[in-house]
C-alpha cells in the first residue's frame, strides 16, 4: 500500500453540514469509522470501550472459516430469525389442532363464538411475540457489546429450543404454553439476527452483499411455517405440531454446536477500526520526536511502532483493496447530500433529539404503521372472509400471502437501497405515506379480488421498505453517535404500543362481528394524518436547509473574490 493510499484512507471527508448543526472535529475516529463501514449496527456497538470484548480483524481469521461463518449465519437467519412472522401460515394448523379450544368451548357457546375466541387468543399470542421482537433489540445490543456474538448466538439457540419444546408439549402444561413458547421463539430471532450483522466486516470488500443476504434470510424466514403447513396438509395432519417442533429442535442444537466450534466469539473490526490501528502507532511516533533527539532505546521503540503501522497498512490492504474505502466513502457522501436533511440533528444529545419534532413525528408514524402491519399479518384471512364474502376466496388469498411475504422481502432488497441512496428523504417519506394510504384504501374495497391481491402485493413490498426507511431516516437525521438509543427507542416504543393491537382484534372480531371496515378506515385516517404532518414538516425543514446552504455558498463565493 502506498503512502498516498494511506493518506487517502486517513483523510476524513464529509458533505457540508446542515446549518445549525453543532461542529465536530474532522479527525473524530468514531465518525470516520462509521464512514468507512457499512455495518448497520449502531456506532456504540462498533466502537467498543476497553472494558468491553475487543473486536478482531478479518485478516486474523482464515478465509475459508469466514466463508463458513457467513454461510452458517445466513442459514440460521432463514431458519430462526423471523419465523414468528409466518404466523398467518401456521395459524390454520394451530386452529385445526384445537389450540385454545379448552378455554373457548364452554356450555352454550356456538361454533362462531368458539372461532372468535380462538382467533382473539391466537392473535394475542402473535401480538406479544411481535412486541417482544422489537423490544428485545435494546438488550441484545448491550449483550453483544459486553459478551460478543457467540454468547448472543447461544442465547438465541436457547430461546428457540425452549420455545420449540413449549410449542410441542403445551397441552401437558399447567399454563399457556403456546403464548410463552411463541414468545420465546420470537426472542430467539433478534439474538440470532442482530448478532450476525457484524459478519459484514468479515469481508470488508463485500459488506453490502452480506447484509443483503442476512436481511433476505430474515425476510424469508417467515416461509418456515409455510413449508410446515404444506407438509401438514400433504400428510393430512399426520405430521403434527408436536412432531414438527421436535424436528425443529435440530435447528437450535446445530446453532449451538456451530457457535461453540466455528462461529466467532468476538465481532469483526470495522474498516474504520482497522484504519485507527494505523493511526495510533503513527501518533505515538510523532509524540516521541525525531531520531536525533532520542536515545537508542526510544529509537528502537519508534522503529517497532513504524513496523506495527506498516503491518496494519498491509492488513487493511489485504481485506479491503486499494480503492474500496474511498469509493465507499464517496458513495455515502453522495447519499447524504441527496437526502436533503442529513446532519440536521447531529451533535445533539439523545435526549435533545428525542424531544424534537423530528423524533416525535417519526415515532408516531412508526407506531401506526407497525400496528397496521402486524394487524394485517394476524388477520389477513378473516378480513378477506368478510371483504370477499367467501371463505374459499379468503383461504386462496391467504395462501398467496404466505408465499408472497417472504418473497417480497427478498425481491425488494436491491431496489430499497437504490431508492434510499438516490431519493431525497422528504420524497421517501412521501412514498411511504402514499403507499400506506393506497394499501389502506385497497383494504376497504369489498368483493373485489383484484383489490385484495393488489393489496397483498403492495403490502409485502411496503413492509421491508418501511422498516429500512425508518432506520435510514434515523441515521441521516440523528447520526450514528446516538443511533442505538434513538432508533432503539422508536422501535421499542412502537413495539410496546403495539399491544393496542389486542384492542383492535377485539373490535374487529367482537364489536364489528368480523367486519374490518371500521378498524381499517380508522387506521387509514390516522396514518394519513400523521404521515401528512411528517412529510410536510420534513419537506419544510429540508427546503430551509437547502436555502441556507445556498446562501452560505453564495457568501463564500463573494468573499473569495
Amino acid at each position: 500500500m502506498s503512502l498516498n493510499r494511506v493518506a487517502s484512507i486517513e483523510t476524513f471527508t464529509t458533505v457540508p453540514s446542515a446549518p445549525g448543526v453543532r461542529s465536530r472535529r474532522a479527525s473524530d475516529a468514531s465518525t470516520r469509522a462509521r464512514k468507512l463501514t457499512f455495518n448497520p449496527i449502531p456506532q456504540e456497538w462498533d466502537s467498543r470501550p476497553l472494558d468491553l470484548l475487543p473486536a478482531v480483524g478479518a485478516f486474523q481469521v482464515p478465509r475459508w472459516k469466514r466463508l463458513v461463518q457467513v454461510t452458517a449465519a445466513v442459514i440460521f437467519c432463514f431458519l430462526g430469525a423471523g419465523i414468528v412472522f409466518g404466523y398467518a401460515a401456521i395459524k390454520p394448523v394451530l386452529k385445526a389442532e384445537g389450540a385454545y379450544s379448552n378455554l373457548c368451548v364452554v356450555p352454550g357457546s356456538t361454533p362462531d363464538d368458539v372461532d372468535t375466541c380462538v382467533e382473539i387468543h391466537l392473535n394475542f399470542m402473535f401480538t406479544v411475540a411481535a412486541v417482544a421482537t422489537n423490544v428485545a433489540a435494546l438488550p441484545v445490543g448491550a449483550i453483544l457489546d459486553h459478551y460478543g456474538p457467540r454468547v448472543c448466538g447461544l442465547l438465541g439457540s436457547f430461546f428457540l429450543a425452549s420455545g420449540a419444546l413449549l410449542m410441542a408439549f403445551e397441552s401437558r402444561l399447567p399454563f399457556d404454553g403456546l403464548l410463552l413458547g411463541y414468545l420465546l421463539l420470537a426472542l430467539g430471532g433478534p439474538f440470532t439476527y442482530i448478532s450476525s450483522f457484524q459478519l459484514s466486516n468479515a469481508f470488508p470488500r463485500h459488506p453490502g452483499s452480506i447484509i443483503a443476504l442476512l436481511t433476505g434470510a430474515f425476510d424469508a424466514s417467515s416461509a418456515v411455517f409455510l413449508i410446515y403447513r404444506l407438509i401438514y396438509q400433504a400428510t393430512e395432519g399426520e405430521f403434527t405440531r408436536r412432531k414438527f417442533f421436535l424436528v425443529y429442535l435440530a435447528v437450535p442444537v446445530s446453532m449451538a454446536l456451530m457457535q461453540l466450534t466455528v462461529m466467532p466469539a468476538r465481532s469483526y473490526k470495522t474498516v474504520g477500526e482497522l484504519v485507527q490501528d494505523i493511526q495510533e502507532p503513527l501518533a505515538a511516533v510523532a509524540d516521541a520526536g525525531p531520531y536525533d533527539q532520542v536515545d537508542e532505546e526510544t529509537a528502537l521503540l519508534q522503529e517497532e511502532r513504524r513496523q506495527r503501522r506498516a503491518g496494519a497498512i498491509e492488513e487493511v490492504e489485504s481485506v479491503l483493496g486499494s480503492v474500496k474505502a474511498d469509493r465507499q466513502t464517496r458513495r455515502e457522501e453522495h447519499a447524504n447530500q441527496v437526502s436533503g436533511v442529513w446532519g440536521v440533528m447531529h451533535g445533539y444529545s439523545a435526549w435533545e433529539q428525542i424531544k424534537s419534532p423530528w423524533f416525535i413525528l417519526i415515532c408516531l408514524f412508526t407506531v401506526v404503521q407497525m400496528t397496521r402491519i402486524n394487524f394485517f399479518v394476524a388477520t389477513v384471512r378473516t378480513q378477506y372472509e368478510s371483504l370477499f364474502d367467501s371463505h374459499a376466496a379468503a383461504v386462496a388469498l391467504n395462501n398467496f400471502f404466505d408465499v408472497a411475504l417472504p418473497l417480497g422481502g427478498i425481491l425488494a432488497i436491491p431496489f430499497i437501497g437504490t431508492v434510499l441512496d438516490h431519493t431525497p428523504t422528504p420524497t421517501v417519506l412521501g412514498l411511504l405515506a402514499g403507499l400506506a394510504t393506497t394499501i389502506g384504501i385497497l383494504g376497504i374495497i369489498p368483493r373485489a379480488l383484484w383489490a385484495g391481491y393488489t393489496n397483498v402485493l403492495l403490502f409485502v413490498l411496503y413492509r421491508p421498505f418501511y422498516y429500512t426507511a425508518v432506520s435510514d431516516y434515523c441515521g441521516k437525521v440523528f447520526g450514528f453517535e446516538t443511533f442505538g438509543t434513538v432508533y432503539g427507542t422508536v422501535i421499542c416504543v412502537s413495539g410496546v404500543l403495539n399491544l393496542l393491537q389486542s384492542g383492535l382484534d377485539w373490535l374487529f372480531e367482537t364489536k364489528f362481528d368480523g367486519n374490518p371496515m371500521a378498524v381499517n378506515i380508522g387506521l387509514l385516517l390516522l396514518g394519513l394524518g400523521i404521515g401528512a404532518v411528517l412529510v410536510g414538516f420534513v419537506g419544510w425543514k429540508a427546503k430551509a436547509v437547502r436555502g441556507e446552504l445556498l446562501e452560505r455558498e453564495a457568501r463564500g463565493a463573494l468573499d473569495g473574490r
